[in-house]
């Protein structure tokens, strides 16, 4: 074979071998790199805390309605129930009576249970405030339809004074927009509010002077009827109540004094 054709064709074998260890090079993925020194996400400090697990009503035993859970150290505030302050809260809350309406979820609060020896009806009434209860039938009680939590005016109605020429009825309001604590011994809804059942008897938040109102009422009327108010009329204050029954001409009201069968009538200065 001549020299020359020689010379060519190692040239073109020479040629091919390059061609081929470039085209290796380029489909060979590069090596990955290490990064030594990653920055590391920031832990989050969490702490056990005391949450509802069930939704529990109002005068309701927690029971098995709680359980710990771990929330950011950060969202804990002292209200809150933690493991680490008391590792035995479980046990110990289990039998408690919730003071209001609970659910799920949400962090227990010793606020809203009732206190150690305390009666419930005592821990739900606001300072200041008294319970009074009286007397109730469907008639007197919208049908049945009052329900704990609604908010009432107070009707008084009395046969007319014969005596003085007054003949048939007088009916008069005698407080207004009166909050009704409980039913009978019911202090909720039943479930879902759909349920009605007629109590014969409300119990009544009143200020001490309403109190002393109805008291009086009680025992002139014929009747008392409590007429349900709508829940936007809820926020409405100082409409007015029947003062005079307690407070006139420097008087609060009159005492009835009944000795050796004789019946008299003193008044109760203030």
């Amino acid at each position: 074979m001549p020299a020359s054709r020689l010379i060519i064709l190692g040239v073109a074998v020479a040629a091919a071998g390059g061609a081929g260890y470039v085209a290796k090079n380029m489909v060979v993925a590069p090596a990955p790199q290490v990064i030594l020194d990653a920055p590391k996400e920031p832990a989050i400090a969490l702490q056990d805390v005391l949450v509802l697990t069930g939704d529990v009503a109002m005068g309701s035993q927690l029971g098995t309605n709680i359980s710990w859970e771990q929330w950011p150290s950060s969202g804990v505030n002292a209200n809150f129930i933690t493991r680490a302050a008391e590792p035995d809260a479980v046990q110990k809350l289990k039998g408690s009576v919730a003071r209001m309406a609970m659910y799920t979820g949400e962090p227990l609060r010793r606020s809203k249970l009732v206190g150690e020896g305390q009666s419930f009806m005592s821990s739900i009434l606001p300072s200041g405030m008294r319970a009074v209860a009286t007397a109730i039938s469907a008639e007197s009680s919208a049908g049945g339809f009052i329900l704990p939590n609604d908010f009432v005016d107070v009707i008084m109605t009395k046969r007319a004074d014969a005596a003085a020429g007054g003949t048939g009825f007088n009916t008069e309001t005698i407080l207004k927009n009166i909050r009704v604590l409980a039913i009978d011994q019911t202090i909720q809804e039943d479930e879902e509010g759909k349920k009605t059942r007629v109590g014969q008897t409300a119990t009544l938040e009143l200020t001490p002077q309403q109190a002393e109102i109805i008291t009086v009422a009680q025992q002139m009327a014929d009747r008392l009827t409590l007429a349900l108010r709508p829940i936007t009329d809820s926020n409405e204050k100082n409409l007015g109540e029947a003062d005079y029954l307690v407070n006139g001409n420097g008087r609060r009201g009159t005492v009835r004094l009944i000795k050796s069968g004789e019946v008299s009538e003193v008044g109760a200065r203030k």
